[in-house]
């Protein structure tokens, strides 16, 4: 029966290492990783009850208690993934898709990806969104950041078909993020609906990407107003002068909450990158490698390897917030080709494949270089593995 189901999987997934780019045909390393990356998701997180939704960890755990949540009052037991992990997925397909141009991986999120996440969508609460779970539960919190991933993973679809359903939800989403601005610290997006607290650089950065991408949809000049604004506002009041990175965020009464994360910087950078290829200003191009050398800096590190080498890889973080730099080191290399930093990407993608990272069952621990075993191994880890290596598939 294992084999049956694994056939089911890999039937819907439709694995393969050909692809329809004539530029891939020679084999793509981390494509074919990224599609079996995929396949072991689904195998080991695949609720099988009809829903299409997933689980939150392997080992299944019905007690997990997320702790990103702005509350800790959660309905247990939990049967299903937050939808931020579940929102990974949608991020990871949309890689491969990106990566091969084959409209299997588009049926893959039609018939698999995009059922699941209406679980979570909200249309009883106004202007409509995604909550952070399931529907059927009693009502969770809203988040803009959650939301705004979700609107930018739609808008990339919309531009690779054409197709407007995925523009009309792009547009749905930007109207709930829309609601999360006021006047509050001169402007900027709430972090939470229901607990407007801070306003956090994890929805203002990506909320300009966002608003960017949707002007390249759509040629009104109306998002790209919102987000030249957002980039300046969280550029004000988020960044760290001394380093050029950001900090977390901005509490009401003026607080900075100064953690440095990967994807805030990342957002930033991939927004710099955004705003020199819309206005060809070069000042974004150097804010955006400013930023580049500046996550480089911080967020790799230097190890020597047990044949005595020293080489630079990402540090052990949480590796979505790995992925979603990601995004913009590839953003910025599309423009001015410097590959230094994404051949340090590969080889962090390389060292962690061949050194422990990855497990036995094909998925992923935390850190890079396999000295730690995770007892728990949750699903956002496994989608952004997906997203990274498809994203780094294709970069020539």
């Amino acid at each position: 029966m294992k084999k049956i189901a694994l056939v089911v999987i890999s039937s819907i997934v439709a694995f393969s290492s050909c692809n329809n780019k004539e530029d891939q045909k020679e084999t793509n390393v981390n494509l074919e990783r990224a599609q079996v990356t995929l396949d072991s998701l689904y195998k080991y997180y695949d609720t099988n009850d009809g829903t299409n939704l997933l689980r939150e960890t392997f080992p299944y755990d019905d007690q997990y208690t997320a702790s990103y949540l702005a509350s800790q009052d959660q309905e247990r037991p939990n049967p299903y993934s937050y939808l931020w992990p579940y929102s990974g997925t949608f991020s990871a397909v949309n890689a491969l898709f990106e990566a091969t141009d084959d409209k299997k991986y588009q049926q893959l999120l039609d018939s698999k990806v995009l059922v699941g996440l209406e679980e979570y969508f909200d249309d009883k609460r106004k202007p409509d969104a995604y909550a952070s779970y399931v529907k059927d539960a009693p009502p969770s919190d809203r988040f803009y950041d959650d939301n705004v991933w979700l609107g930018i993973d739609f808008t990339d679809t919309y531009m690779m078909t054409k197709e407007e359903k995925y523009l009309d939800k792009a547009k749905m989403i930007w109207k709930f993020i829309e609601s999360g601005m006021d006047d509050e610290l001169g402007g900027g997006i709430y972090w939470c609906e229901q607990k407007k607290f801070s306003k956090n650089t994890c929805s203002n950065a990506p909320g300009a990407v966002y608003a960017f991408k949707l002007f390249e949809a759509t040629q009104d000049s109306a998002y790209f107003k919102q987000g030249l604004f957002l980039y300046e506002w969280t550029k004000k009041n988020l960044q760290d002068t001394s380093d050029y990175l950001y900090y977390d965020n901005k509490a009401l009464n003026g607080k900075i909450g100064k953690a440095k994360y990967a994807y805030n910087s990342g957002q930033m950078m991939q927004a710099a990158a955004l705003l020199y290829k819309l206005t060809g200003n070069k000042e974004f191009l150097t804010e955006a490698q400013n930023l580049a050398k500046a996550c480089y800096g911080y967020f790799f590190e230097d190890i020597t390897t047990t044949e005595g080498e020293t080489i630079r890889i990402l540090k052990g973080r949480d590796i979505w917030f790995t992925a979603v730099m990601l995004r913009g080191f590839i953003e910025l290399y599309n423009i001015d080709k410097n590959k230094t930093y994404i051949d340090a990407f590969n080889l962090s993608m390389d060292y962690g494949w061949d050194k422990g990272m990855r497990t036995s069952n094909g998925l992923f621990n935390t850190e890079w270089n396999g000295t730690k075993q995770d007892d728990s191994k949750w699903l956002l880890t496994q989608a952004a593995m997906v997203e990274m290596l498809g994203r780094l598939a294709t970069v020539k």
